[in-house]
């Protein structure tokens, strides 16, 4: 029996930028599958309404590949349609599934299972970011997310530092959005002053703020980061 196709399907990165992160393929793709394997159900079905799903949503079939789905259940039961020939599509909660995501997990073992793969465009917080800092785009690094532990953190800050500069490589980093401006505090506390530091925040959304400064410039400057989604990027 021939297996279906997994179709990564990006989800927009806030409520406001749905028509932004649109394609004709996307709908015309999500408006073929009754078959969803997903990290957040509740986004996953606001997201296919704005996008257009004319599939009675009661006739969905949705797996949630949530944090406490994944620690409790077997990777391979959401594999069940796709092994019977069915095309299912994989979402993340917000941005590109398997970028920075768990899904990753589920594209490693489609991979492993002889399934095959297609990526839709749409919308990753980590290109956007890196397009807008005027960084290089040649050589770049994303390092997730930097210790919790005050003194690792700093080291670690200290060592891209070190590499942006030695290897021309921008380097890309996260934090929880609620340790957002502890994680600015010790940029500028350790970074040299001359060191350049991009901010990109809420990105797609209404308020969104990209700002790529030196160190001592932002020393001069009061903003706050505080819940709100956004990447660091240093060089």
């Amino acid at each position: 029996m021939q297996k279906g196709t997994l179709f990564l399907i990006p989800v927009p990165l806030s409520e406001e930028a749905s028509a932004k992160s649109f394609t004709s393929y996307l709908v015309e793709t999500i408006n073929s599958l009754d078959e969803y394997i997903v990290e957040n159900e509740k986004t996953a079905r606001k997201f296919l309404k704005q996008a257009g799903l004319n599939i009675p949503q009661k006739d969905l079939i949705i797996y949630d590949y949530g944090k406490h789905a994944r620690d409790k259940g077997n990777i391979k039961d959401f594999f069940k349609g796709l092994l019977a020939g069915k095309n299912v599509g994989l979402m993340s909660e917000a941005g590109c599934p398997g970028v920075a995501d768990p899904g990753a997990d589920i594209v490693a073992e489609a991979h492993r299972q002889g399934i095959k793969i297609v990526p839709l465009v749409g919308p990753s917080s980590i290109l956007l970011a890196l397009m807008a800092s005027g960084f290089s785009g040649q050589k770049f690094a994303f390092q997730g997310y930097l210790p919790i532990d005050k003194t690792d953190r700093s080291r670690r800050i200290k060592e891209l530092e070190l590499q942006a500069s030695k290897e021309d490589q921008t380097q890309i980093f996260i934090e929880t959005p609620f340790r957002n401006n502890q994680l600015l505090a010790e940029l500028l506390k350790t970074c040299k002053g001359q060191t350049k530091l991009c901010v990109a925040c809420d990105l797609t959304d209404d308020a969104e703020f990209i700002k790529t400064l030196t160190i001592d410039q932002w020393k001069k400057r009061s903003d706050d980061f505080h819940k709100r989604p956004a990447i660091f990027l240093l060089y």
